[in-house]
């Protein structure tokens, strides 16, 4: 046997065994499956499953209070909770016999984030920042006993422009993008509060 028979004998074991490797790794790899969170992977949902329990969930009147502790106007609540109700049941609106209530209250804090020195010893606010924080829990309405609770929160920037109506609408408008961030981070929390039970 030539130097030459032994090189190409063990350069085919070497590409036998590179590819028994590649095969199990492989066959051990397709055991991995990733499944979807805001659905299911097959087309039934069975009623156990965590996106049949979220469609079953009921969202009451959102409190809404300041960071001063002082009441103020629902909207920025009410947001919150239309999302939401959008989000669990698809645009369905709440389900006539749900499984779960979510009790809901919502923190609104709006701050400065800039200013702008616009005489000698007068500085005006340039650009605000709203955030809104959400405490919830998901109650069993048969039992009444609290199945899942948490916090969540979500902050918009906004610009405060000199003119009082376009800063006050663009106030308005980071309270709805905020809302909306909100109310997503919400429903993913209760999918994984649900995934968990």
């Amino acid at each position: 046997m030539s130097s030459s028979d032994t090189v190409v004998s063990s350069s085919c074991a070497f590409r036998r065994a590179a590819a028994a490797l590649a095969g199990a790794l492989m066959l051990a790899v397709s055991g991995c499956t990733v499944q979807p969170l805001y659905g299911s992977a097959t087309a039934s949902i069975a009623p156990g499953e965590p996106s049949a329990r979220v469609a079953s969930i009921a969202v009451k009147e959102a409190a809404s209070r300041t960071a001063a502790g002082r009441e103020i106007a629902q909207r920025p609540a009410q947001e919150v909770r239309n999302h939401l109700i959008f989000g669990f049941n698809g645009g369905a609106g709440q389900p006539e016999s749900p499984r779960y209530v979510m009790e809901l209250e919502v923190l609104q804090r709006t701050t400065e984030t800039a200013t702008v020195q616009r005489k000698r010893n007068e500085t005006e606010p340039s650009a605000g920042a709203v955030r809104l924080t959400a405490t919830y829990r998901l109650v069993d309405p048969v039992t009444t006993a609290v199945v899942a609770s948490g916090t969540r929160s979500a902050t918009a920037t906004f610009d405060r422009p000199v003119q009082l109506f376009a800063e006050s609408r663009a106030e308005r408008d980071a309270e709805n993008r905020a809302a909306r961030e909100l109310a997503a981070f919400l429903q993913l929390a209760v999918m994984q509060d649900l995934a968990r039970l």
